[in-house]
């Protein structure tokens, strides 16, 4: 008996210092914590957050740009960082599942390390081709390489990039073999393609839509379920014959792991009103991202499943990090 008051005393400790916490929060600005160097999507999203904490929260953000090892080196900080909310991550698809199943050493893992807050942002793959490719549909595309096995190239923004296991995600789907060239960004790899130096590529919607407006690359599908409304004449590759492709590059944000329920809370409404509000929203749209604003519940499963399927397509394609 005395021990289960002890427990139950405990138990009820645990909440009011949580609950404590909560009201106290934030009681300093917040570090969001960005893998990447400035510019790019991790980045964009990351400040367009923590641009509205301050109105939102009554702390601002201060935003830090920790690039290196895939993402791994700001993943890894925020894992070890105190667990109080005041130090958060936004990152990517590879920060957040895709390095757990490419890096045996890898110093943290993201289902264990961190408490999900919410999946931000999403964007579809766009499956591109040098303009004079003889094929105008992923089907002929497909056919085109079981005809000429290995003499037709793809190119990535680097291995075990997002649109480089979009890409051998296809080969094993459709029994077919063409050359992985990876580059150092997706920038190079979307020249190379106008230059007709490589046959064909997955890239972010957003990075290539104009250049397939304007003709100098092609378009075959986009890896959603249903067509993009900025590429409305481009089909979705359920129509193209590939269901299980519907493949999303996407950003999130998470707290380290123990981070009190409530306070993880008050993160997630000030992070998806911030999605929300009509200037972010607007801003993400032009960049081709579709705000999803989940809760952590949604993202964490959501996590889990992305972490098993990318694992599943690195081991079964003998991906090796570089």
């Amino acid at each position: 008996m005395f021990w289960f008051i002890r427990c139950a005393a405990a138990a009820a400790g645990a909440i009011v210092a949580c609950a404590a916490a909560a009201q106290s929060f934030p009681s300093k600005p917040i570090r969001v914590i960005i893998p990447f160097v400035a510019g790019g999507s991790s980045d964009i999203v990351g400040r367009a957050i923590g641009s509205k904490f301050h109105e939102l929260l009554g702390q601002p953000a201060v935003v830090e740009n920790k690039p290196g090892a895939n993402g791994a080196i700001a993943a890894e900080f925020v894992a070890k960082a105190e667990p109080d909310g005041h130090t958060i991550l936004v990152g990517s698809i590879g920060v957040f599942s895709i390095n757990a199943a490419l890096f045996k050493d890898l110093r943290y893992q993201p289902v264990r390390d961190f408490a999900p807050i919410t999946l931000a942002v999403t964007t579809p793959n766009v499956l591109i081709t040098r303009p004079d490719l003889p094929a105008s549909s992923l089907q002929e595309l497909v056919q085109l390489a079981k005809k000429n096995p290995g003499r037709l190239s793809y190119c990535s923004s680097g291995t075990g990039s997002s649109d480089h296991l979009t890409a051998e995600l296809l080969k094993q789907m459709s029994g077919t073999f063409a050359v992985h060239v990876p580059y150092r960004g997706g920038a190079a790899c979307q020249t190379d393609i106008m230059g007709s130096q490589v046959d064909y590529s997955f890239q972010n919607l957003g990075a290539v839509t104009n250049y397939i407006k304007a003709g100098r690359m092609k378009a075959l599908a986009v890896t959603a379920k249903t067509r993009h409304s900025q590429l409305s004449n481009v089909p979705s590759v359920p129509e193209a014959g590939f269901p299980d492709l519907v493949v999303t590059s996407w950003q999130a944000a998470a707290a380290p792991a123990k981070t009190p329920r409530e306070v993880v809370a008050r993160l997630h409404d000030a992070t998806v009103k911030a999605l929300r509000s009509p200037d972010i929203a607007e801003r993400m749209s032009q960049i081709g991202f579709d705000i999803v604003a989940s809760t952590p519940e949604e993202f964490g499963k959501f996590m889990r499943e992305e972490l098993e399927r990318w694992t599943r397509v690195v081991q079964r394609g003998g991906i090796q990090p570089e």
